[in-house]
C-alpha cells in the first residue's frame, strides 16, 4: 500500500493525546459519605469493572475512527508500481531486418508480431514505433496500422546497443511518466555482447521471436575459379545449417534468360560450378529454391566488356620488362623516350611510369601534379644517378614523400606486407622459403606511409602515398633481380590494375564500395545508377578520363544496376544483400539483465496496462471510519 499525500501520516501522532487523557484520569471523583454503605460498595464495584471496560472499548473505537480518517485523507492506494504514474509512454522497436522473413507458427515472424502490435492497441493508445529504417513517433492505432501492414524488409541490421539508445532518445523529458521500451526481436547472435545497464526511468521489455525451422540454405558468393581464351568458369557457393542436404537446384540466368542448371549437395560441399563464353557481358542472377528465408535465395552480378588500362611509360632505361606485364589483353601500353615526351598524352592515361629518369624536369612536375590530382596514378622507379633536388620537388605534391641520400650497400628484399590491397589475392599464405632479391644500391626514403615491400633492416623498398607509388631502387638488372623475382609480375599488374578500379563481379549493399567508370563526363553531366524499381544519383568525383563512384547506404534493393549518363548505358554494376542474416543462431534472453523478458507480444501489452492500473484504498477507510462511528454511537447508548 502506498499514498498519494503521506505527509498527513503525521496527524496519527495526535492519537497519543487521548491515550495520555485516559492514562492520567484527569478527572477526579468526589467524595461522598454515608451511615451504612454495605450495600453500596457492592454496586458501585460493579459499576467502575463496566465503566473501565466500556471507557477502554470507546477509546479504541475514537482511535479507529480518527486513524481511519486520517488514513483516508492520505489517500492510500494499492500498484505494483514504486510511484504513482498513471500517464505512460511505450516506445517500441520492431526488427525488420532480413532474418524476420523466417517462418513461425503462425507465418513469418514480422508479419505476426505486426499484427500482435495492432491488435493489442486501443483506439485511444498513443505510441512510438521504430524500425532498422523508420520511425513512427506518436502514432495512434488508426495513422499506423496501415504503415505497419505495409512494412517492408531491410538490409539494415542496428546492433542492439544502438537500438536501446535510439529507444532511449524517443521518450519524452516528462519525468512523471511510466515509460516502456519493448524489444520485438528474433535476436539474432551479433558480434558484440547484449547488454543492458540498468536505468531506473525506464523499464526494458524484451519478446523474443522464435522461428520453427533454422535449416536455412543461402547463396553464400560467386567468384571466377577459370578462364582462358574462349571460357569463363564460375564457381557459385551455398551455404545451409543444420541438416544435409540432399539435392539443390541452382539456376544462372543472364538478363532473365535461362543460361544453365546444376544440381549440388552435401557431398560435394554445396558447390556448383558454370562455364560460359568469355569475352560476353554477362548480366546475370543465381537462383535457388528455399522455403525458409527468401533474401538469399538470389544473387547478382555482372561482368562488362572490359575497357583497357591506359599506361605511359617515361623512359630512360630498357623497358621490356614492363611491356611483359602490361600486355594488350588488358592494357594500352605506351612508352616514350624522356626527351621525345608528348605531354598532351599524360592527361589521357590512367598509369604513368617514371622509368629510372636522372632528372625530373619541372614541365613535366607540373604536368604529374595535375594527373594526380585528376585522379591518375604514377609509379616512380629512380635511377642510379638521379638528382635528388628535382625527384623531392616532386614528392613536395606527393605527400612529403622525401629522397635523402644514395645508399651504396647491397640489401635483401624481405618483408612483403600481405595485408596490402595490390597482394590480397596474390598469397594463400606467408611465404618463408622463397629467393629473396636483392639490391645493390637504394635510396634512402621519408615518408609517413606504409611501406609494401621492406629491405633486411626496415627500410623501404616500396611504398604507396596515395596515388603514388615509388620504389627506391633502380631495377636494371645491373642494379637488382628484382624484375626477376616471382614478385615482379603481381606487384606491377595490381598497381596498373588499381590505378582503374573497375568494378567487381558484385558489391555489397551497406558497405562503402569505391569503383571507377572508364569515360568522359562532359560539364553538367551526372551518373545514374537505375535498375528497373529505383533509380539512385550515387556520390560521384569526375576526372578528365574517369568518374569515380562511390556508394554506401544507396542502393538498399539487390539487383542489377545499370550505369547511365543521360540516356547512355555505360557499363552495369551489381548490388546484393550482407549474408550476415542468413546466420540463423540467436541469443538466449535468459543471461540479460535489467530487462523483462515476455514470451509474446499479447502477453506483454497486457502486464504494461496492468502496472498502471491503480486501486484507490481511501472510499475503504471512509467505509471503515462511519463503521466505526455506528459503533461507537452503539455503545455508548448500550453498553451499560
Amino acid at each position: 500500500m502506498q499514498f498519494k499525500h503521506p505527509e498527513l501520516l503525521y496527524a496519527l501522532l495526535l492519537l497519543l493525546i487521548p491515550i495520555i487523557v485516559h492514562l492520567f484520569q484527569l478527572r477526579r471523583f468526589q467524595k461522598v459519605e454515608f451511615t451504612n454503605v454495605h450495600f453500596l460498595k457492592q454496586v458501585t464495584l460493579q459499576t467502575r469493572k463496566s465503566s473501565q471496560l466500556k471507557k477502554w472499548i470507546t477509546l479504541l473505537t475514537r482511535l479507529l475512527l480518527l486513524a481511519a480518517i486520517i488514513i483516508a485523507f492520505a489517500q492510500p492506494y494499492a500498484s505494483k508500481l514504486d510511484n504513482l504514474k498513471t500517464n505512460t509512454e511505450t516506445v517500441v522497436y520492431l526488427d525488420n531486418s532480413f532474418s524476420m522473413q523466417a517462418k513461425g507458427e503462425n507465418g513469418e515472424l514480422l508479419r505476426r508480431a505486426v499484427q500482435d502490435v495492432i491488435n493489442a492497441m486501443d483506439d485511444k493508445d498513443v505510441i512510438t514505433v521504430f524500425t532498422n529504417n523508420n520511425t513512427f513517433k506518436n502514432a495512434t492505432k488508426k495513422t499506423i496500422k496501415n504503415e505497419l501492414l505495409q512494412l517492408e524488409y531491410t538490409s539494415i541490421q542496428l546492433d542492439y546497443d544502438a537500438v536501446i539508445l535510439k529507444g532511449k532518445q524517443l521518450f519524452s523529458k516528462e519525468v512523471s511518466t511510466l515509460k516502456n521500451l519493448v524489444l520485438l526481436s528474433d535476436f539474432q547472435q551479433q558480434q558484440k555482447d547484449f547488454i543492458i545497464d540498468y536505468d531506473s526511468s525506464i523499464k526494458v521489455s524484451l519478446v523474443k521471436l522464435k522461428s520453427v525451422n533454422s535449416n536455412n540454405i543461402s547463396i553464400d558468393s560467386v567468384y571466377i575459379s577459370k578462364t582462358n581464351a574462349s571460357n569463363i568458369e564460375f564457381t557459385v557457393l551455398l551455404k545451409h545449417q543444420n541438416d544435409a542436404i540432399s539435392d539443390i537446384s541452382i539456376s544462372l540466368f543472364s538478363n532473365n534468360n535461362l543460361l544453365a542448371k546444376t544440381s549440388v549437395n552435401s557431398d560435394n560441399g554445396l558447390k556448383g560450378t558454370f562455364t560460359l563464353p568469355n569475352n560476353n557481358e554477362i548480366n546475370g542472377k543465381i537462383t535457388i529454391e528455399d522455403a525458409n528465408l527468401q533474401f538469399d535465395n538470389t544473387l547478382y552480378f555482372n561482368i562488362n566488356q572490359r575497357p583497357k588500362i591506359n599506361v605511359l611509360s617515361i623512359n630512360s632505361a630498357d623497358d621490356n620488362y614492363l611491356k611483359r606485364v602490361f600486355t594488350d589483353d588488358e592494357f594500352n601500353y605506351k612508352s616514350s623516350a624522356f626527351n621525345q615526351l608528348n605531354y598532351s598524352e599524360i592527361e589521357q592515361q590512367n598509369l604513368i611510369v617514371l622509368n629510372e629518369l636522372d632528372n625530373i624536369s619541372l614541365a613535366l612536375i607540373n604536368a604529374l601534379n595535375t594527373f594526380k590530382n585528376n585522379g591518375g596514378y604514377v609509379l616512380t622507379i629512380p635511377s642510379v644517378n638521379i638528382t635528388i633536388s628535382s625527384y623531392n620537388q616532386l614528392f613536395t605534391y606527393f605527400n612529403n614523400i622525401k629522397i635523402d641520400s644514395l645508399n651504396t650497400s647491397e640489401k635483401k628484399l624481405t618483408t612483403i606486407n600481405y595485408s596490402h590491397p595490390i597482394y590480397s589475392d596474390v598469397f594463400d599464405k606467408k611465404v618463408s622459403n622463397f629467393q629473396y632479391p636483392k639490391v645493390n644500391s637504394f635510396y634512402d626514403l621519408t615518408s609517413g606511409s606504409s611501406s609494401i615491400l621492406q629491405f633486411e633492416d626496415g627500410k623501404p623498398f616500396l611504398l604507396q602515398s596515395g596515388n603514388v607509388f615509388v620504389f627506391s631502387s633502380a631495377l636494371n638488372t645491373k642494379n637488382s633481380n628484382f624484375i626477376d623475382s616471382p614478385l615482379i609480375v603481381p606487384t606491377l599488374y595490381n598497381i596498373g590494375r588499381q590505378s582503374l578500379q573497375l568494378p567487381k563481379l558484385y558489391y555489397t549493399i551497406g558497405e562503402e564500395n569505391t569503383f571507377d567508370v572508364n569515360t568522359t563526363m562532359q560539364q553538367d553531366d551526372i551518373i545514374k545508377l537505375k535498375s528497373s524499381i529505383v533509380e539512385i544519383i550515387p556520390q560521384q568525383r569526375t576526372f578528365s578520363n574517369k568518374v569515380t563512384i562511390t556508394t554506401n547506404e544507396e542502393p538498399e534493393v539487390a539487383s542489377v544496376y545499370a550505369i547511365t549518363n543521360k540516356t547512355e548505358i555505360l557499363e552495369h554494376i551489381s548490388y546484393n544483400y550482407n549474408r550476415n542474416e542468413s546466420e540463423m543462431s540467436y541469443l538466449e534472453l535468459n543471461t540479460i539483465k535489467n530487462a523483462r523478458i515476455n514470451s509474446s507480444v499479447p502477453q506483454l501489452f497486457n502486464e504494461i496496462k496492468s502496472d498502471t492500473n491503480v486501486n484507490e484504498l481511501w472510499k475503504w477507510f471512509v467505509i471503515f471510519a462511519a463503521m466505526l462511528l455506528i459503533i461507537e454511537m452503539l455503545i455508548l447508548k448500550y453498553f451499560k
